[in-house]
């Protein structure tokens, strides 16, 4: 076993190789110093030796040819097994000597492991998050059929337990075909100690275990093993801390200028004053246009040096050339931050580039917080400050909002109007000169008015710090990210199994999953977690009943659930006999619960209660009861143009009670949710141009929550049941 000095000493020397690579032997000894159980061997210079070698250790034997040059040896034909005399592993070490010409240093003899299981374990260093450990499935099968998992370096317990239930040949780690399962310890210490070895040696690069036999009596044992070292990269320049009381004042400015103030309703300079004069903000407003005169009904000054009062804010709007000659003014008004509206910057290329490092520095000496550039803006429903672009205006809420994208922003922005979701905060955060989706997260975690977190994102750049920050953020309030640029992989050049099967994506969603971070696939997805997370409480497993209006929707929805990990229960006898006596003789006595049809408003108020009470289940999702006022409408619609029996009163006073049974019905969901503390989703039967995502309850905590499709219900509750898990693991 190799000594912490020993140890450095091999790694030195492999930096001096051409290739970098630390042998097997070494390799394994010092996976053996951090507690990895390797297969023991000999050492021999020659085939004859190799012979004598092979009698001492005891037949079946592996014969290797090792050296300097060779990392791969099975594919070059250096590895030899089952040999079973002398003259056989004498005859195959001559041949591989002829066969590699001269690259043979020596040769390793092992005696043959036996195991029909083969694991694989490693370690490399991703270029954002730094050092990464996988562990899947080995040997032959670890390209082809990928089953394997990536964490962060350091793992903690919680993230090995996680590493070994992730993978999808959970059969292969227990009892398995008359041998023992895997002594589940031992693996957890093989990975804990490849966690520690990545840590302490950050020269080496990758690491990799192929394959870790599982023997018949459930014992490990690494029978090859392969170290890549490189030259220690010189740590990236952190980029200065912001100040985060600037940061979060600037989302409460008591006075803003905008630099760039036009007359023109194309500009940004008019539609982002606009937006604001359109509000009630109560803070005070100046424009700046070097002509001066009258812009948007409102005295513009010629230069921000011409208003008597502090600025807290300053809006730009210039063009990107014009942008350093502002910063002297801005510094001589003690303006504190910039949101900086213009695009022309690292956006554009390296001329652009060049730009912005420029006016970074220069804003940085003046002690000036730069948001952007090329933002779409900012906004704080609870001041009724809307400082961006486009004109929507969602009501305050506890959604923190930041988006790469300012067009996927806005959008998003759009729908919470629509749908009634509130919005805590928003920003675009453009091209991050300054603030960081990391320094957005890190205010958002101690705000006190933020629930939920929302993040799109199309890359970070710092990798290490926003997993950091994500998994600290994540015990106190959800995470919700959706990252662009799913399907690009990296164009990593490794040299190992272990950085071979990496993407960047595969590890961005390893690292978000490890933090904690919900991630989703779709846009919508965003604000269908926001308004679950902040209308509902957590629900306290996966059980889920499901009440429908008619059989096919309760199928989907089944269906659905158990795509996303949700458990379906069957019903209790005490659970089937309640709703005996409610429902109709023919109703489906099964979970999903089909009330037929019926409608009579009473039923499925008195149902879903009946489900709630049930402790087989904790949450429910009801389809088809909302929206039913749509089709009667319709009826109501076609009636009046061809019965002239029904005075137009009549059917006025049926629309108004159809209206009022689903605001009941709501009310009425609502306090369930309260009393029994179980989220309650609802899907529609159908939506229009009224239907909202959130309806509210004066007086009471939740919300009811109604989404247009099974899908989206389904992927909502699946979405928090993931949270509450990681939660119990980690919070």
């Amino acid at each position: 076993m190799k000594s912490s000095i020993q140890i450095q000493k091999i790694i030195d020397q492999s930096l001096t190789a051409a290739t970098r690579a630390i042998g097997e032997e070494d390799a394994k000894q010092i996976l053996q110093a951090y507690g990895i159980p390797v297969v023991s061997e000999v050492k021999a210079p020659s085939p004859a030796a190799a012979g004598q070698a092979a009698v001492r250790v005891g037949f079946p034997v592996v014969l290797k040819g090792v050296g300097a040059g060779i990392m791969h040896k099975t594919e070059a034909g250096l590895v030899k097994v089952g040999l079973k005399s002398e003259a056989e592993v004498i005859a195959a070490a001559a041949r591989m000597a002829d066969k590699a010409q001269g690259k043979i240093e020596s040769f390793l003899v092992q005696p043959q492991i036996q195991g029909q299981r083969e694991l694989v374990a490693g370690m490399f260093r991703d270029a954002l998050f730094g050092p990464v450990i996988m562990f899947g499935l080995g040997g032959i099968f670890t390209e082809a059929l990928k089953d394997t998992v990536f964490k962060v370096a350091p793992l903690t317990p919680a993230d090995i337990d996680a590493m070994i239930g992730e993978i999808r040949s959970q059969k292969l780690l227990g009892a398995f075909r008359g041998q023992a399962a895997v002594d589940r310890q031992a693996l957890r210490d093989a990975l804990m100690g490849l966690s520690r070895l990545a840590l302490e040696y950050p020269a080496i690069k990758e690491i990799d275990i192929n394959p870790l036999i599982i023997q018949p009596d459930g014992r490990l044992m690494a029978v090859d093993a392969l170290m890549v070292t490189g030259e220690v990269s010189p740590s990236k320049d952190k980029r200065p801390e912001i100040d985060r009381s600037v940061l979060r004042s600037c989302y409460y400015p008591r006075s803003v200028v905008f630099v760039g103030a036009s007359g023109t309703i194309s500009k940004w300079g008019h539609m982002i004053p606009t937006n604001l004069f359109n509000r009630d903000f109560k803070g005070k407003v100046y424009l700046v246009n070097p002509k001066g005169g009258i812009v948007i009904g409102h005295e513009a000054y010629r230069s921000v040096r011409d208003i008597d009062d502090e600025i807290d804010l300053a809006v730009i709007t210039i063009p990107a050339a014009k942008v350093m000659e502002q910063i002297p003014l801005l510094k001589e008004k003690k303006v504190k931050a910039m949101l900086l509206i213009s695009s022309g910057f690292r956006e554009t290329g390296a001329e652009g580039r060049q730009l912005e490092d420029e006016v970074v520095a220069a804003a940085r000496e003046a002690g000036i917080l730069i948001f952007g550039p090329n933002t779409m803006g900012i906004c704080n429903p609870h001041i009724d400050f809307f400082c961006c672009g486009v004109h929507v205006y969602p009501r305050p809420g506890s959604t923190s909002l930041v988006s790469q994208s300012g067009n996927m922003g806005t959008q998003l922005l759009a729908f919470a109007e629509q749908q009634d979701i509130g919005i805590r905060a928003f920003s675009g955060s453009g091209n991050e000169a300054m603030v960081t989706i990391e320094d957005y997260m890190e205010a958002f975690e101690i705000d006190e008015l933020t629930r939920t977190v929302v993040l799109y994102i199309e890359s970070i750049k710092d990798g290490r710090r926003f997993f950091e920050s994500a998994r600290r953020v994540s015990k106190k309030k959800p995470v919700v990210v959706l990252k662009g640029g799913r399907t690009s992989e990296g164009g990593m050049a490794a040299s190992s199994h272990t950085g071979a099967l990496a993407s960047d994506f595969r590890i961005f969603e390893a690292a978000c999953r490890q933090a904690g971070i919900i991630q989703v696939k779709q846009p919508m997805d965003l604000l269908d977690l926001s308004a679950v997370f902040s209308s509902l409480p957590l629900p306290k497993g996966n059980r889920v009943a499901i009440m429908t209006l008619g059989g096919g929707w309760g199928v989907v929805a089944t269906d659905l659930c158990v795509e996303h990990g949700l458990s379906i229960p069957k019903l209790s006898e005490d659970i089937v006999a309640r709703m005996d006596q409610i429902l109709p003789d023919y109703w489906s006595r099964a979970n999903p619960v089909d009330i037929v049809g019926e409608i009579d408003p009473t039923i499925p108020m008195t149902a879903v209660e009946a489900l709630l009470k049930w402790d087989g289940c904790d949450a429910v999702i009801h389809l088809g009861i909302q929206g039913r006022r749509i089709l009667m409408d319709k009826l109501l619609r076609s009636v009046a143009r061809t019965d002239p029996a029904y005075p137009q009163k009549d059917l006025d006073q049926m629309r108004e009670l159809m209206l009022a049974m689903e605001t009941q019905y709501i009310h009425h969901v609502v306090a369930l949710t309260e009393k029994y503390g179980k989220p309650v989703l609802g899907v529609s039967l159908l939506s229009d141009e009224v239907s909202k995502t959130l309806y509210r309850v004066e007086g009471c905590k939740y919300k009811g929550v109604f989404f247009p499709s099974p899908e989206r219900a389904v992927k909502a509750l699946a979405g928090m049941c993931r949270y509450r898990e990681w939660l119990e693991v980690n919070g």
